[in-house]
């Protein structure tokens, strides 16, 4: 029997990324790690025919969901006549500006599409969480899967938590695609860890961490600080001097930071003013969280 031939149809999915939830177990897991309350606003990004968007405007204020494929939004508009809390925009998402107020961002995004939509998340002012339903891999690797941590989850680290909130095995999704889910949990924190004003240094210092200057995270820093200075905040953050970067948890960036940095309020807060006070406690902010030390804390030893 020969091949069948793929339809316009499968072309559009190919091209949108799309692969739909058809599992409802897995819907109710996807549901239940968005979290939302009766008083949120809800943006669904991606929600095709409305599957994950019933039962979420059951659980906020208000949703609006972004769809831009034209073959599904007559079963969107359909699904969603009867809930007067769900606004249908037949747009791009990623085209959107975020609201003014706070809001949160859900969806089982096009994979295609996962880094700009992540992008649009951290960049919006307002964004309280993203749950997003990304590929497997990708939710590991931004999360610390397999001990490793990637470059922008160390950056966005003091502002932004990462974490992965589930797995969607392949079989939950129409087409089945060649690997699992995962549910990828983006939060800004009420609190950052650093103060604002020393951001920018932070993000200069895990940029030149990342950047491979001097061939590793030890001569890296010794190229901005004393040498055996660098080697005391490596020994307080419990991070070997050939430890790969990828390797460095963000508890540890964290670390490193408010050694080489507490002493020399000048070099973190270049964006103040020539002669102003630095900002109290710049370096201790978020501290004293209550937060337990959990296994990748660097007052844990790993074993």
């Amino acid at each position: 029997m020969a091949p069948r031939r793929p339809t316009a149809r499968d072309r559009s999915r190919r091209v949108l990324s799309q692969n739909f939830l058809a599992d409802p177990a897995a819907v109710a897991r996807m549901v239940a790690a968005v979290r939302t309350g009766p008083d949120d606003l809800l943006l669904e990004v991606g929600a095709g025919r409305g599957r994950l968007t019933r039962p979420l405007a059951a659980r906020c204020r208000r949703l609006i969901a972004y769809e831009i494929d034209p073959a599904v939004l007559p079963d969107l508009a359909a699904a969603c006549a009867p809930l007067p809390a769900v606004e249908v925009r037949a747009a791009d998402f990623l085209a959107a500006s975020p609201p003014g107020e706070p809001f949160s961002v859900a969806g089982n995004i096009p994979w295609s599409l996962t880094a700009a939509v992540v992008r649009w998340c951290l960049a919006a002012p307002s964004l309280r969480a993203a749950t997003l339903l990304t590929q497997l891999d990708y939710a590991r690797k931004r999360t610390g899967g397999h001990g490793r941590w990637s470059r922008l989850t160390v950056l966005t680290w003091p502002e932004h938590h990462w974490r992965l909130a589930g797995r969607v095995p392949r079989e939950a999704f129409r087409p089945v695609p060649a690997v699992d889910g995962g549910i990828l949990r983006l939060e800004r924190r009420t609190e950052p860890l650093l103060a604002p004003a020393v951001l920018p240094a932070y993000r200069r210092m895990v940029e030149s961490g990342f950047g491979g200057v001097g061939g590793s995270l030890a001569a890296s820093l010794r190229a901005a600080h004393p040498g055996r200075r660098v080697d005391g905040a490596l020994r307080a953050a419990r991070i070997a001097p050939d430890t790969p970067v990828g390797l460095v948890w963000p508890e540890q960036w964290l670390v490193l930071f408010r050694l080489l940095h507490a002493g020399d309020p000048g070099r973190a807060g270049k964006s103040r003013p020539s002669g102003a006070a630095p900002a109290p406690n710049a370096y201790r902010a978020g501290r004293g969280s209550g937060r337990r030390a959990g296994p990748d804390d660097p007052r844990r030893q790993r074993r």
